[in-house]
């Protein structure tokens, strides 16, 4: 992005290529819907603000609804030219200057440009705003992507691996890092907040346009029910998923039960028997029965066991769906070597 000491206007692909800090001045409750990673939200009203501006726009003129604004926006004038001297000073490229965004590119987005550059900030306006974004991110789905799935039955340690996956060739995307979850009823054990689903999709649409701008030849996801958590994988990238080649790891049942305990034994009884109590009606009650003892007398293996044949049927469920797999067996391996192995194998190519 060609940096000017103009009010410029750029489209979403130029807005995102340049290096400035950016602001998200939509109300809180807005950003917290959704808006572009990294940005900082400086909100120019507050919720409560917005919508008295919004109603007197729709009910009265677009006059009265900027008047409206400013007896928000003049009082707090000093306080937001603070923040943006603060903020602008983080810059790392050393510019004073801000690239900024509301919902569609209108007041608010251009009067907080205006008082930047009041004190001499460069400021760069999002074509269309945030709503621009968003068709940019939903768009991003529809590209046909060299997709490969890394499988196997929980335990195999798929997740671990594509993290340490470091290839010029292969561009890993971590799902289930972005959501938070690990997809299954456990997942949120351990993790921090899920994003929302739109947050997820516009984390999700810029690491794959990373991709694109990469040397890679590959993406290498986990194989992911279209769910996790409260977050959705997009239609139109899951159907490619489904579609794409699996390369499926192997490791043995008492291997699995260990990797599972190591993960999930440091959450607490209450957090795992309430895992366990969600998918009681699929595991039955015998084996609901078995697990919840288990992890009372903080027998992780044995509950781990009580619940792993309803998960590998899943599984297999599902694997059935898809014809193209690799196997790979990893059986006794630590995680360095079989990294090399995975590299090593010779894969069809996409």
């Amino acid at each position: 992005m060609s940096e000017k000491p103009t009010n410029s206007v750029y489209p979403v692909t130029d807005f995102l290529d340049g290096t400035s800090p950016i602001i998200d001045v939509r109300s809180p409750t807005e950003f917290s819907q959704g808006h572009m990673p990294g940005a900082i939200n400086i909100p120019l009203f507050s919720d409560s603000e917005r919508t008295l501006i919004g109603r007197s726009y729709k009910k009265e003129s677009r006059l009265k609804a900027i008047f409206n604004g400013l007896k928000v926006t003049l009082p707090n004038t000093t306080k937001l030219l603070e923040i943006i001297i603060e903020t602008t000073a983080k810059n790392k490229n050393g510019k004073k200057s801000l690239r900024i965004y509301c919902w569609r590119g209108g007041m608010r987005s251009n009067a907080f440009a205006w008082l930047a550059r009041t004190i001499g900030i460069k400021t760069y306006l999002l074509k269309g705003g945030y709503k621009s974004y968003r068709k940019w991110v939903l768009n991003q789905f529809e590209a046909d992507f060299p997709i490969r799935l890394l499988g196997g039955k929980t335990g195999t340690r798929k997740t671990d691996l594509l993290k340490q996956i470091n290839n010029k060739n292969i561009y890993v995307i971590d799902l289930e890092g972005i959501a938070n979850h690990r997809g299954s009823s456990f997942g949120s054990l351990g993790m921090g907040k899920q994003p929302s689903t739109q947050q997820f999709e516009n984390i999700l649409a810029e690491l794959l346009n990373e991709f694109l701008k990469s040397k890679a030849i590959e993406i290498w996801l986990e194989a992911e029910s279209s769910n996790l958590g409260k977050c959705r994988i997009p239609n139109s990238l899951y159907t490619k998923m489904k579609k794409a080649p699996i390369l499926e790891i192997i490791k043995t049942k008492n291997e699995r039960v260990d990797n599972l305990v190591n993960v999930y034994s440091q959450n607490s009884q209450n957090e795992l028997k309430e895992a366990v109590n969600r998918i009681s009606k699929r595991l039955g009650p015998q084996r609901t029965k078995e697990a919840l003892n288990a992890i009372t007398r903080k027998e992780w293996s044995k509950a781990c066991r009580a619940m792993l044949d309803y998960y590998d049927r899943c599984y297999e469920y599902e694997l059935e769906k898809n014809k193209n797999i690799h196997s790979i067996d990893l059986s006794g391996l630590n995680l360095k070597s079989s990294l090399i192995k995975i590299l090593n194998e010779k894969l069809n190519p996409l």
